[in-house]
């Protein structure tokens, strides 16, 4: 069941809904993601992309593209998990050890090389720490760290899937 190309697309699907709710939040209530939101969204469209990808092509079982796209995904949700492992982390903080709000992200970029950027945004800042929407108590950043959980899951019993022996009796 999660190798069919309409799981593969449905999966895509769900993560353009999260990219929509985020700019929904962003563009219609009003709230500017901080510079790790922004990473989160990154992971989630690569995520995305990865199944996108897989669902369209739709490699036959034994084929070396299942284990290709299962990688990448695996790979995009580890990356996007641990930014957003980062941000839950921040904002689970005590008041005294938040750290001091930064630049803006355009800012950043504008003026650091790509490896400073990326470490300036990972150590968060005072905006990052500030829990601003919840769901059942469970803030947005922890929503999409499950949501990368998941994805790695299915990216990692795909990978099992395709590179397990064969248990044929001839």
């Amino acid at each position: 069941m999660f190798e069919t190309r309409g799981f593969n697309l449905f999966m895509a699907f769900v993560c353009y809904q999260l990219l929509i709710s985020a700019y929904y939040f962003q563009y219609v209530e009003g709230m500017e993601p901080c510079p790790l939101c922004i990473f989160q969204r990154i992971g989630v469209a690569l995520v995305g992309v990865w199944f996108l990808l897989k669902g369209i092509h739709n490699p036959k079982a034994g084929s070396g593209w299942n284990i290709f796209y299962a990688s990448l995904g695996l790979l995009s949700a580890i990356a996007g998990g641990i930014v957003s492992g980062r941000h839950v982390y921040l904002q689970n903080l005590p008041e005294g050890q938040i750290p001091a709000c930064g630049p803006a992200l355009d800012y950043l970029v504008d003026m650091l090389p790509v490896s400073e950027v990326i470490s300036t945004v990972l150590a968060g800042d005072g905006d990052c720490a500030k829990v601003s929407w919840n769901f059942w108590g469970i803030s947005m950043p922890s929503w999409v760290l499950m949501f990368f959980i998941v994805a790695a899951i299915l990216n990692i019993w795909s990978i099992y899937r395709h590179l397990k022996p064969s248990r044929r009796i001839f």
